[in-house]
């Protein structure tokens, strides 16, 4: 297997001939093949994907799909980590473009978490369950599956918080700060029991006191795109249109939560606006692709992007049909492009802490 970049010539391809290759490539590759979409897919990746859903639930599906040889996942780095966390012993991997990566798992890199734990250890503070988001490293997963912890998504981080809070005294997440501040006001916890821990500061910038104090321990890091909405895209809506229900994800910062009328995962976004009579108007906090595809997907009810900016995830968008040509045209020349493999002690313990919120969940 070989790792490489798209070559030049498929750059130069109109849309056209674009689509109608993709469709011959996967037509000859059958059975072998299943390409998983991310919501969040530009629409001319998107249409040629054989499922389409969450980070987790494509890694789920992919690897029941025991029949395809190949999962080509049309997301980013973490996601395709988590397929091959989950996949089948007979299956590989790719990712069309090794450069698709998400700023949030960046902003937890692993050496910087161990550095943070190991502080906490050494201030006498132990009784901590470290809990991950979906949108990590692999490596961030077995941190948390070694040391007891759980991996939680937007849609179960309530039950994975809960299920901590039962075994240890403090949790700490990482690495979107405003999930984990939503998550935590939902249950109830007040604000001034959480703290945030910044990794460029020595001790993530909080005294001995403050952490012995808090309940929850968040990692300063955040969404590029869910961190666009702000509260006075809320108030501007509301008085476009007073009617407008506010559905936000719950990646935004605490304010914007705190004043949407709906807060969810994707899939509950998803499913909130498919359930939502007929005539009515929704301003909607997430990716800018998947609030189009939604307002295409129903004209009986005016759907729109809550911020008037172009709230696009620009690492999302580099799986191309380019970057996808190019791997479902190498599968046939007998070359596996860009495969993931997450080393196997890695493997281990995300699987285990992955298994944990599925247990729980």
């Amino acid at each position: 297997m070989s790792v490489r970049t798209v070559p030049e010539p498929y750059l130069r391809l109109d849309e056209d001939v674009l689509a109608d290759r993709i469709r011959a490539a996967k037509e000859a590759l059958g059975r072998r093949l299943a390409i998983l979409g991310h919501h969040y897919q530009r629409d001319d990746v998107i249409e040629h994907a054989d499922i389409t859903g969450d980070s987790l639930k494509l890694a789920r599906l992919g690897s029941e799909r025991t029949d395809a040889e190949f999962l080509v996942f049309c997301g980013v780095h973490f996601m395709a980590e988590s397929a091959d966390i989950l996949r089948g012993p007979r299956q590989t991997v790719l990712l069309p473009d090794l450069n698709a990566g998400c700023s949030m798992a960046d902003m937890a890199p692993t050496e910087d978490v161990l550095l943070a734990g190991a502080t906490l250890d050494r201030l006498g503070i132990r009784s901590v369950m470290p809990i991950t988001y979906m949108n990590s490293t692999a490596e961030l997963k077995a941190y948390c599956g070694e040391r007891g912890g759980a991996v939680c998504t937007s849609s179960n981080a309530r039950a994975i918080f809960e299920w901590g809070f039962a075994h240890r005294e403090k949790i700490f997440f990482f690495p979107d700060e405003h999930l984990g501040r939503n998550t935590a006001a939902r249950m109830g916890i007040p604000l001034e029991s959480l703290v945030v821990w910044d990794p460029a500061k020595e001790r993530g910038g909080l005294t001995a006191d403050e952490l012995e104090r808090a309940r929850v321990i968040l990692w300063k890091g955040c969404c590029s795109v869910h961190t666009k909405f702000l509260l006075r895209h809320v108030h501007e809506r509301r008085a476009e249109d007073p009617s407008v229900r506010i559905l936000v994800h719950p990646e935004v910062p605490y304010e914007v939560a705190q004043a949407a009328d709906e807060v969810g995962s994707t899939e509950h976004i998803i499913r909130v606006l498919a359930e939502a009579p007929a005539g009515s108007r929704w301003a909607v906090g997430t990716e800018y692709h998947l609030v189009n595809r939604l307002a295409r997907s129903h004209p009986d009810k005016g759907i729109s992007i809550l911020s008037k900016d172009f709230c696009l995830c620009a690492t999302m968008y580099r799986i191309s049909p380019q970057n996808l040509l190019w791997v479902l045209e190498s599968l046939l020349e007998g070359n596996a492009v860009n495969p993931i493999r997450v080393p196997d002690p890695v493997k281990h313990w995300a699987h285990v802490a992955l298994d944990r919120m599925l247990e729980v969940h």
